[in-house]
């Protein structure tokens, strides 16, 4: 098996996604997994999708991370891991839909609008 490569998103945040065969080391933007996700539920957040099919120690993960903040990103490279896992072998896919790795979360930022201090927010309205 040679490289897979894969794109995942969520929010402004694009992770494009390589998986190899390897020892189970995360690589993102020539980083180690631990120095940039600080927190650890970002870093589960990240090894999810290998976490659930067993395969932690199978791969090595190296990942293009771009914009966004750091939750969008996690979940970009979440979203980026599954579908590579998918690629590499079909059967991960039940347990990786099932469990809602696969699914673009669509939801974006609603921009400003003209006139008001932002999305939705008006002016404080005075009579006098």
């Amino acid at each position: 098996m040679e490289v897979v490569n894969t794109v995942g998103r969520r929010k402004a945040a694009v992770a494009r996604v390589f998986v190899k065969p390897g020892n189970g080391q995360i690589t993102i933007n020539h980083k180690a997994l631990e120095v940039y996700f600080p927190l650890n539920i970002l870093q589960y957040e990240v090894k999810q999708p290998l976490l659930v099919t067993n395969t932690l120690e199978n791969y090595d993960v190296t990942i293009n991370l771009v914009g966004g903040g750091i939750k969008g990103q996690a979940e970009a490279a979440r979203m980026g891991i599954a579908r590579a896992l998918c690629q590499i072998d079909a059967e991960h896919r039940s347990i990786l839909k099932k469990n809602g790795f696969l699914t673009r979360d669509s939801r974006e930022v609603e921009r400003k609008k003209p006139g008001q201090p932002g999305a939705r927010r008006k002016f404080q309205f005075s009579k006098r």
